[in-house]
């Protein structure tokens, strides 16, 4: 184009009159200039056949709104699907960058915001085990080793479905998938009072459903951010809505106590249960599975979204996803063993803290249930914290420059090494607010992972982040049912917790140096076998 103002849009004529018109253009504060003295008028073809009269006229009235000191701004036209913003200059990396405040009230993180609070109720459902479970072991003599079997029965039924779930998020998509899964455990957390209240069978039967239906949560969770946040917006779309999973955290351990005591042993069962059937009613009117299918995104945002997709391989960017993936390509890559390792690592930390640390802080520190509950909870809330600064922080490093490998591997390094030099300090607290600091740190450090592995999935394996998920899930299961059965053996055997953590920490270290070793943030072809 001949002129500096070309933006690649059908040319428009447009009279001096309508140039004044404020209906036409929305003006909006802007750090950008633009000076009159910099345009060629006699080429000026985004206002028509303009000739030098009428060009010295409008160059004349920009002189005089100059002289007031007058900025002509950036403006936002919603007609144009390849520009994300009228008058934005490219940034370093040459894309156009969304305000805060465009981001923050988005049609986008209303998605993430509904992601968040889905899966604050899995975690919450979740937790109230880890609460319960001292009075359901008092009442039936359950030692240490089957209190654990007990608390594993949720990660029986979450061993079977994260890769069928992960296969049926790739082919139907996110928003069904997610509806399902948060109805069947909100079911099943609902029915654990009936289920206990008739046999030993029944309550495992009900965990076990309970974590089938979970095991697609991440998967969707991880499948819609991939749909709707560009490539530089990810890490901080995946913090949001992990900062949801550990609030959920936070609120089953702080509420089950209180809800206990009012309303029985049962009371946060039927309450948490509610609350996801209602979730479930607003997900499905108020949602849709991609930019393009939502009726209530702004044309502005939808153009956004489109355009930095194009420049990052879009999921849809291709035909639908076959129904059966190709599972031997896929674990024939290192990067996927390095997403394997890292998830399982990180499975075993996190179940083992959220199953033991109320139990912990009762036998170690002899402090009474609710106060246990109140120490194990801070740590999540920290990591909630700690997860959304990491985010901004790995999305700030891509913008400037930073390879999307590099990224990843220092997150990731945090999120363990962090988490394994905690636990050497935690096994040598000696009072609670100690140990709660420590545990804090751990947990809090451990949230930088979530910028690392759990982004990395969608980046290597944009058409198969579901199933990939899913067969990284399923080792981290295993990892975790190891690790939340094995503790109880282990502390029944030794007679301490210091040594688990200690192992715990030293398995931090060698999974750490995996992950760095072997992981990639580039795409990785996974649809033709190595020549």
């Amino acid at each position: 184009m001949n002129s500096t103002l070309s933006l690649n849009r059908p040319v428009r004529n447009y009279t001096l009159g309508s140039f004044k018109n404020p209906k036409l253009i929305e003006a909006r504060p802007s750090r950008h200039q633009l000076c009159s003295h910099l345009i060629d008028f006699s080429k000026l073809k985004w206002f028509g056949n303009v000739n030098s009269r009428t060009g010295s006229s409008v160059q004349q009235q920009l002189r005089d709104y100059s002289g007031e000191s007058r900025r002509i701004t950036s403006r936002r036209i919603r007609v144009s699907s390849n520009d994300a913003q009228f008058g934005s200059f490219p940034n370093k990396g040459g894309t156009e960058s969304s305000s805060f405040a465009e981001f923050i009230t988005s049609e986008r993180v209303k998605v993430v915001a509904m992601l968040a609070l889905s899966l604050a109720l899995c975690n919450a459902d979740r937790v109230v085990m880890s609460v319960a479970i001292v009075p359901f072991s008092l009442a039936h003599g359950w030692s240490r080793s089957f209190s654990g079997i007990v608390q594993s029965s949720f990660l029986w039924g979450y061993l079977i479905s994260p890769i069928a779930g992960g296969t049926l998020v790739d082919y139907y998509g996110g928003k069904a998938v997610m509806a399902c899964g948060v109805t069947l455990w909100s079911l099943a957390t609902f029915l654990t009072p009936w289920a206990a209240e008739n046999s030993l069978l029944a309550l495992l039967f009900a965990r076990a459903m309970l974590g089938v239906a979970e095991g697609v949560a991440l998967p969707c969770m991880n499948n819609m951010i991939a749909r709707w946040f560009p490539s530089t917006e990810r890490a901080r779309a995946v913090a949001m809505a992990m900062a949801g999973f550990q609030l959920g955290n936070a609120i089953g351990l702080t509420l089950s106590p209180i809800l206990m005591s009012q309303g029985g042993i049962f009371g946060p069962f039927l309450i948490f249960g509610l609350c996801g059937f209602l979730w479930v009613l607003v997900w499905l009117s108020a949602t849709s599975s991609t930019p393009d299918r939502s009726p209530q995104i702004s044309k502005y945002e939808l153009d956004y979204i489109m355009n930095k997709r194009q420049k990052s391989h879009a999921v849809e960017s291709k035909p639908k996803t076959k129904m059966i993936p190709p599972f031997r390509r896929l674990l024939s890559k290192m990067p996927t063993w390095s997403l394997i390792v890292a998830n399982a690592m990180h499975s075993w930390g996190f179940f083992v803290i959220l199953s033991w640390m109320p139990i912990y802080f009762n036998s170690v520190h002899h402090v009474d249930l609710r106060q246990a509950a109140w120490f194990s909870a801070v740590p999540w809330c920290m990591m909630a914290l700690t997860g959304y600064l990491a985010g901004l922080w790995s999305d700030t490093l891509i913008r400037n420059g930073t390879s999307i490998t590099l990224t990843r591997k220092i997150m990731q390094s945090i999120g363990f090494v962090g988490p394994a030099v905690a636990l050497v300090g935690l096994t040598a607290a000696k009072t609670p607010s100690t140990a709660s600091a420590w545990l804090s740190l751990a947990v809090g450090l451990k949230a930088f992972s979530h910028c690392g592995f759990l982004v990395n999935l969608q980046e290597i394996a944009p058409h198969y982040s579901g199933v990939l998920h899913g067969l990284s899930n399923t080792a981290g299961t295993f990892a975790a049912i190891f690790g939340t059965v094995g503790a109880g053996f282990f502390v029944e055997l030794v007679g301490s917790f210091q040594g688990f953590l200690l192992l715990t920490s030293l398995l931090y270290f060698l999974a750490a140096l995996f992950y760095i070793k072997f992981s990639t943030g580039e795409r990785v072809n996974f649809d033709e076998s190595d020549s």
